[in-house]
């Protein structure tokens, strides 16, 4: 899924067709060194650059319809469910009467998808910062894209971190939907950023973010649990297993 503000490496046409020969899309990143994941493509349906990344969707042979940004795999509609629900759910049981919720990221819908299903939400807030990466999930990936039909949810295409100081003390619970901690993203792994998160909540609010694989950012889990124990009352590590994230967990 997708972030307050994009930042991984500016891939251009030749740098896609390298990840896509043969019929096979292999994702390398800085992220997991000297391992990649490769999935067989049978069509590629979009592929053109918005003003903050590659976006492509392709058919693939066993995974679906897959959502790629900036050669990296954000969905499949094979096993998307296992990620959304995890970071949908979990922190909607914590709260006992969440009303008002904020998306960071979460472009591609699935998010919204699962929060939708609970009866108590009167307002979804979405800020998403490439409307691109909105506008080809809907039409390409409906699985995930419905969740922009749900009448409670108000979208912002703008960043999200500007989007809480402008509504501090606001949201029952927070999703962080964020992409992985390369350039100014770093940010989003930052004690300042979770500092706005906190501010940003009601009373008794939940916050719950993309946190990595521990098989590969133990050096980012362990900083992290460290600050967020310190500003938050509750702080925990949970994870979901998905295939076609780095090492299979986030």
């Amino acid at each position: 899924p997708t972030c307050v503000a994009r930042s991984r490496p500016q891939l251009n046409k030749q740098d896609t067709m390298d990840s896509m020969k043969q019929g096979w899309f292999t994702e390398f990143s800085e992220m997991w060194p000297g391992q990649a994941i490769s999935i067989e493509v049978e069509k590629v349906l979009h592929d053109e650059r918005s003003d903050f990344q590659h976006v492509i969707v392709a058919d693939t042979k066993t995974y679906g319809r897959m959502l790629c940004l900036d050669g990296v795999i954000m969905l499949t509609e094979r096993d998307e469910f296992a990620y959304q629900e995890m970071i949908g759910h979990l922190p909607m049981f914590s709260h006992p009467n969440p009303k008002k919720v904020l998306v960071i990221g979460g472009g591609d819908g699935g998010v919204l998808r699962e929060l939708a299903r609970h009866e108590s939400v009167e307002e979804l807030h979405i800020c998403e910062l490439d409307k691109m990466v909105i506008d080809v999930s809907r039409k390409y990936i409906p699985s995930t894209g419905v969740g922009f039909d749900d009448p409670r949810v108000h979208v912002h295409i703008m960043d999200g971190a500007e989007y809480m100081r402008q509504n501090q003390g606001t949201f029952d619970v927070i999703i962080v939907d964020s992409s992985d901690p390369i350039g100014p993203a770093s940010t989003l792994f930052e004690k300042q950023f979770y500092e706005n998160i906190r501010n940003a909540l009601a009373p008794g609010g939940v916050v719950c973010t993309q946190g990595e694989c521990m098989w590969l950012h133990l050096n980012l889990i362990g900083p992290m649990l460290e600050f967020c124990q310190e500003l938050f009352d509750t702080a925990e590590y949970a994870y979901t297993t998905i295939p076609t994230y780095p090492s299979g967990q986030i």
